[in-house]
């Protein structure tokens, strides 16, 4: 496969989907994926769970309240994607005519059998329309265990494009550092990592994944404002009356050195460009190789099991 020589350009979305609502957010998506090409973005990387929304309720609605759970169960059930599907169709049109690599972050519903549990999952289409993979997230956080079932070590892989060697993991997975390792040992330079969180201790584990790995980091997350939310969802009043911002975002890019080339976006919609050039990996490896030179196979023995 041909390799590029030249620094490529990437773009991170931070957007708010359409909430809970597939249709109106897949023409966001596809416009959004039109406007990074125009800009001559080549990668583009959307948030977690982007196709249709966040179920934020599970950190706000008591366990114990099944109607609310139920309810809003369903709706995001019925706003998820099927892989592959009429969405997943419309998404590797856009990405074909766009001529980019897009990584989105879906609810994806678990087609190949009951078609009623839901996983927390990047899709990754290439440039040519084509998808490449998913990725399911390993282990839901807290209360998103009520939303979402596990993911299993699979798609634990990179995928070898004319861009360079992709791949990456969902919010809280980047937490696991045997789940990083075995993205460092996919030999993967563009690390990718759709979220949720938007703390300063992300952006600080953003900058340490890219210096630990000595690749480029993409952090990308939702802005989302309460007022997007539709009143018929109950969760949203248990918010304070006076919160405005139920994400505020903080995407960013990375370098291997650790520092930010973009970002972070804190409390504002738009898409981050960076240029990235895959000649600074080996500068930094040459000294720090995680699972290269440091990773010491005489001493430890490291297995996925899929």
């Amino acid at each position: 496969m041909h390799k590029k020589t030249t620094p490529l350009k990437v773009a991170v979305i931070q957007e708010s989907p359409i909430f809970l609502d597939k249709d109106a957010t897949l023409k966001k998506a596809v416009a959004l994926i039109k406007e990074t090409a125009v800009q001559g973005a080549e990668l583009v990387l959307f948030p977690e769970s982007f196709m249709s929304g966040y179920p934020d309720w599970v950190w706000t609605v008591p366990a114990s309240n099944k109607g609310i759970f139920n309810s809003h169960y369903t709706a995001l059930f019925d706003s998820a994607v099927s892989v592959p599907g009429m969405t997943t169709n419309e998404l590797c049109k856009a990405a074909n005519e766009s001529s980019v690599y897009v990584v989105m972050g879906i609810n994806e519903k678990n087609s190949e059998s009951s078609n009623a549990s839901l996983y927390n999952s990047m899709l990754y289409i290439s440039q040519m329309g084509e998808i490449l993979g998913v990725h399911r997230k390993l282990i839901p956080t807290g209360g998103e265990r009520l939303m979402w079932a596990q993911g299993d070590g699979a798609s634990l892989v990179s995928f070898n494009t004319d861009i360079g060697k992709i791949g990456g993991l969902i919010c809280w997975e980047n937490y696991m550092p045997l789940a990083r390792f075995a993205m460092y040992s996919a030999g993967v330079q563009i690390y990718l990592a759709p979220t949720w969180d938007s703390s300063e201790s992300w952006l600080t584990a953003m900058r340490h994944i890219a210096r630990e790995g000595g690749m480029f980091v993409l952090g990308c997350c939702q802005a989302l404002r309460k007022d997007e939310i539709p009143d018929c969802y109950e969760f949203k009043k248990l918010y304070l009356e006076d919160k405005e911002w139920i994400n505020r975002g903080n995407s960013c890019v990375v370098n291997p050195k650790g520092e930010f080339i973009a970002g972070p976006l804190d409390a504002e919609r738009g898409i981050l460009y960076a240029e990235i050039d895959l000649n600074e990996i080996p500068e930094q490896k040459w000294l720090l190789d995680v699972a290269g030179h440091y990773s010491r196979p005489d001493v430890f023995d490291f297995k996925i099991k899929s």
